[in-house]
């Protein structure tokens, strides 16, 4: 959309919020970036509103225009469920669009989904009039250059991080000047004992299958940071991930990570989005070795297939005997979303010497649940067709599944699952004939 430059005003955040009307769609800054001053203004006048659309990826803060009050006053369009809304999607208040995340900023831009007025959160202008969208861009600049009204708090603790992440100041019709704290995004479980040794096996396992020259995409929680820690011995890796957070920085200053073998814009951390405390936040302040884009870009399978040695770590909630992978659903409840795992996966797939890896602990629930399962549960989504898996780790080793059969798959992951749920699996198999006697 092209926008004529304007005059921006400078307003109060309840003067900001006034712009949003009865029916209209609001498309929020999302993750660590989610603009809780402009939402909890915009919250405040639910009474006089009815039917506006929210939309949104994930954010970490309270929602609270996902409440059962709210109902009525606004909706809810997820596209990849935090915690914040799943119980609002799952009793049916909210919807939820399951989309890759590469194919999203397709969906604004086209139309399929609509969006009047974009709420972002941007750092202070530079001396040339823009703003960074800071450590989040992933759909946000898709957005606003797609939006009827945009809206932003200014915040002077916003870095500004560079790459294709900025947006004049001339573009916004509503600023709010704010001086607060960045939302920082912590792990809420750290491994300690017995469990920090089994996730410690599976990173092993991982970093033994990541040669020097690499490109890696890691995502949250405590395996990407594990696997993190047994890299230090490795040269010239890259990264081009959607998101990283905190531990990746320890490796940049150790230059572990300095992208010089790196075949798509060497030299540069590609990625989208931060997910990590303020430690991360100053060092990436302009920081010219960090390279943020929107998603339709950093997400794009055929690009991301440019890094040679492309390595994609993800993570599921539930494996089939066959190697189907349920990472977005626990059965027919929505847990989270598509997000880039099935865009990595195909784009490691399609690298010269990539890797795309499905790492998880073996067990659920205290033990009590095998994450490689004789069938996924009675209405559970599928994330990651069986055809597109390559290697399934757990703390017991390494499937490899490309280009086997289905006993071969079978064999491979009962032999990686938890040895108290061996016998299970093998039994079923023997009454479905995917084994023989």
């Amino acid at each position: 959309m092209n926008r004529n430059k304007k005059n921006t005003r400078f307003v109060s955040a309840d003067n900001a919020a006034k712009v949003v009307r009865s029916g209209q769609s609001v498309y929020v800054h999302a993750n660590c970036s989610y603009p809780k001053v402009l939402m909890d203004a915009l919250c405040k006048r639910y009474e006089e509103l009815k039917d506006v659309n929210i939309i949104q990826l994930i954010s970490f803060l309270d929602a609270p225009y996902s409440a059962p009050e709210m109902e009525g006053h606004f909706k809810i369009t997820s596209l990849f469920t935090g915690a914040n809304v799943r119980k609002a999607v799952n009793e049916g208040r909210a919807d939820f669009i399951p989309v890759f995340l590469s194919e999203i900023p397709i969906l604004i831009e086209s139309k399929k989904l609509p969006i009047d007025i974009c709420f972002l959160h941007l750092s202070p202008p530079d001396e040339h009039g823009y703003c960074s969208f800071g450590i989040s861009n992933e759909c946000s600049k898709t957005a606003s250059e797609n939006s009827e009204i945009i809206v932003a708090q200014i915040n002077k603790q916003m870095p500004r991080v560079l790459g294709d992440n900025f947006i004049h100041i001339d573009k916004i019709d509503y600023a709010v000047e704010i001086d607060e704290p960045v939302p920082e995004f912590h792990n809420s479980k750290e491994a300690q004992g017995e469990e920090r040794a089994v996730y410690e096996k599976i990173g092993q396992s991982i970093a033994g299958l990541i040669e020097d020259g690499s490109t890696l995409q890691m995502g949250i929680g405590i395996i990407p940071d594990i696997v993190l820690q047994f890299l230090t011995d490795k040269k010239d890796l890259g990264v081009h991930t959607e998101m990283f957070s905190d531990h990746l920085i320890d490796l940049i200053e150790s230059g572990v990570i300095n992208g010089e073998r790196k075949t798509l814009l060497p030299g540069k951390v590609v990625s989208s989005f931060i997910l990590g405390t303020k430690k991360v936040f100053d060092y990436m302040d302009d920081n010219p070795v960090f390279e943020f884009r929107p998603t339709y870009f950093v997400n794009d399978p055929f690009t991301i297939s440019r890094n040679d040695k492309m390595i994609s770590i993800n993570s599921a909630l539930e494996v089939d005997l066959t190697g189907q992978v349920c990472a977005d659903s626990i059965g027919p409840k929505n847990y989270s979303g598509f997000g880039g795992q099935l865009d990595f996966i195909r784009g490691a797939a399609r690298s010269e010497g990539g890797k795309p890896i499905m790492a998880f602990t073996s067990t659920a629930k205290g033990g009590t649940v095998s994450r490689i399962a004789p069938f996924l549960k009675q209405g559970a989504g599928v994330t990651t067709t069986r055809a597109d898996v390559h290697y399934v780790i757990t703390e017991y080793g390494i499937a490899d599944l490309y280009g086997k059969s289905i006993r071969e798959r079978v064999n491979s992951l009962i032999s990686i699952a938890h040895p108290d749920f061996r016998e299970e699996l093998e039994r079923y198999a023997y009454e479905v004939k995917f084994l023989r006697k």
